[in-house]
């Protein structure tokens, strides 16, 4: 989002700094970002982050799919029925499936430009 808000590029130290978050943590993500082709990072002493495409195009619901593993939400969702003994009787597994599904596929319908809306008001925080 912030990289949406900021055109061009920008140094991970400092999205860390704005965010107050963890910088190696951030790295780690933007690793996963660069890999998964949602940003380019650029490397060496002016290096950093920047989008590969414009912030309309990435879709949120891509973004967290490819973050996020859903496959274990309860045990009963590995395949192995992870020993509980309700599992061929019980409804839960299809109840939280259907819902992750619904979750998912509502943020189908957003992008990071969504997310943002105003990049001035967005910026603003941080002013």
């Amino acid at each position: 989002m912030y990289l949406a808000a900021n055109d061009g590029q920008h140094s991970i130290a400092k999205i860390a700094r704005q965010y107050g978050i963890s910088k190696n943590h951030l790295m780690k993500v933007a690793q996963r970002l660069a890999a998964e082709g949602f940003v380019d990072s650029i490397r060496g002493r002016s290096g950093g982050l920047l989008l590969n495409q414009p912030a309309a195009a990435i879709n949120v619901g891509q973004v967290v799919r490819t973050f996020e593993e859903y496959g274990a939400f309860v045990e009963c969702f590995d395949g192995a029925d992870g020993g509980c003994v309700v599992t061929p009787v019980c409804g839960l597994r299809h109840v939280l499936a259907d819902g992750i599904e619904a979750f998912l596929r509502h943020l189908d319908g957003f992008t990071v430009a969504d997310l943002i809306g105003d990049k001035v008001r967005f910026r603003s925080v941080w002013d």
